[in-house]
């Protein structure tokens, strides 16, 4: 009776290990019962029935990472270089990853490695160096049209290494000091024409600030001189006046000035050498008519 509690123990212990199943988070287990598929369990605690029910599959719902392996790919130019990408995929569907493929791994990769060869030979050397960028979205893009009927969306594909053959890195080593050269001699010339293009610039503005200072001294010197000829004019203008005043009469004090200046005019005319100096008849009219003015001044008349 002991013998048979035991066992019934322990088999009570086995079934009850049997029926739990515990699913991680991010994880579901496909539960199959007699051999068909009865439903997907989900993160957490799960029960089944034993010997009837059986784990067929764990799938992890998380993005998964694959590495190709590296491979010679030719390129239309008949290019040979070996090339390997980065595939970064993740289950949507875990029914269809369970039962529409048998190694999901090994169907990537070789799938990767496919969409390499006929991406790649479609595309020259240059368009592959300098087109990553378009060579990962055409891989990407024909890599999820064919993972879709396995519940496996591909999220991103990226190439890792390109390795050329050595003939052609030492071609394309030259290539690149060739056109650092010349991007050298562009980027000097052009110095040399923006050094030209400020020098003629500075010079233009030298010249059009010297030419506006000799406008503005001109303009200064010319107000100068009008200002000193209005000062003279308007001191001038005084002494007439005052003239006026003292001789009784604007004819008068014109006769004074008239007569003063053609007196100073005998004057410098009797400067020279020669002291023989000849009289207009119409001097007599007017050194009578300063001999009028020094009387009506009450001055002594000339020649007393």
């Amino acid at each position: 009776m002991l013998y048979v509690l035991l066992g019934v123990l322990v088999l009570a212990v086995i079934v009850t290990f049997t029926s739990v199943k515990i699913v991680p988070q991010a994880s579901v287990k496909i539960i199959e019962r007699l051999g068909r598929y009865h439903m997907t369990a989900g993160a957490g605690l799960n029960i089944i029935i034993p010997f009837f029910d059986s784990v067929r599959n764990t799938i992890d719902l998380r993005e998964q990472i694959m590495r190709t392996q590296r491979q010679p790919v030719i390129t239309r130019d008949n290019v040979t270089m070996e090339v390997d990408c980065v595939v970064y995929w993740q289950v949507l569907d875990p029914i269809k990853v369970t039962y529409e493929i048998s190694d999901v791994n090994r169907a990537l990769d070789q799938l990767a490695l496919s969409s390499l060869r006929n991406i790649i030979g479609d595309l020259d050397l240059d368009h592959t160096l300098a087109g990553r960028d378009l060579v990962n979205t055409q891989i990407r893009a024909a890599m999820d049209q064919a993972t879709d009927r396995w519940g496996v969306k591909i999220t991103r594909v990226e190439l890792m290494d390109i390795d050329p053959p050595d003939e052609i890195k030492v071609t394309m080593e030259r290539q690149m000091t060739a056109e650092r050269g010349r991007r050298a001699v562009i980027l000097e010339a052009e110095g040399m024409k923006q050094a030209a293009i400020l020098r003629a610039e500075g010079e233009q503005q030298a010249a059009i600030a010297q030419a506006e200072g000799a406008k503005q001294a001109a303009i200064l010197e010319a107000e100068g001189q009008g200002q000193a000829r209005l000062r003279i004019a308007e001191g001038e203008a005084e002494a007439f006046n005052a003239m006026v005043t003292a001789l009784g009469s604007a004819e008068a004090a014109t006769n004074y000035l008239v007569a003063l200046k053609y007196l100073e005019s005998l004057g410098t005319m009797g400067d020279g050498s020669d002291r023989t100096i000849f009289l207009p008849y119409e001097a007599t009219g007017i050194l009578s008519a300063l001999g009028g003015l020094r009387e009506l001044l009450g001055a002594p008349p000339l020649g007393r």
